[in-house]
């Protein structure tokens, strides 16, 4: 029986998470380790309700289409629904990889996290 993920992308996205000494991104790696069905997966309704015009919000799971959203938000998560990134997109928002957003922000200022 196997057990923990093949994934690749997924493995060394954790391990360069777990290398990181900020803390959001060492809690972003706990919350990718858990199996698929326990890692989060958030809807854009969820990012209308909890985020400010502007934020930037870290997804450790997938984003999902369900609802509608008004805001520009930029928004990384580990995986996208097409619908949920038309959404973002379609109010000058902007979705990216985790990967990209350790880039660009490695200290993880002014980002929330959402699960």
């Amino acid at each position: 029986m196997k057990t923990g993920t093949e994934n690749k992308r997924l493995l060394a996205l954790i391990e360069e998470l777990n290398k990181a000494e900020k803390g959001i991104w060492k809690k972003a790696a706990r919350e990718l380790s858990k199996p698929t069905r326990r890692r989060p997966a958030v809807n854009v309704s969820k990012l209308e309700d909890y985020v400010g015009e502007g934020e930037t919000v870290l997804v450790p799971g997938k984003l999902l289409g369900s609802g509608h959203i008004t805001k520009k938000v930029e928004v990384a998560a580990f995986s996208f629904s097409g619908n949920a990134k038309a959404l973002i997109e379609k109010n000058g928002g902007r979705t990216m990889g985790i990967e990209e957003m350790m880039k660009a922000n490695p200290e993880g200022k002014n980002v929330r996290i959402l699960v």
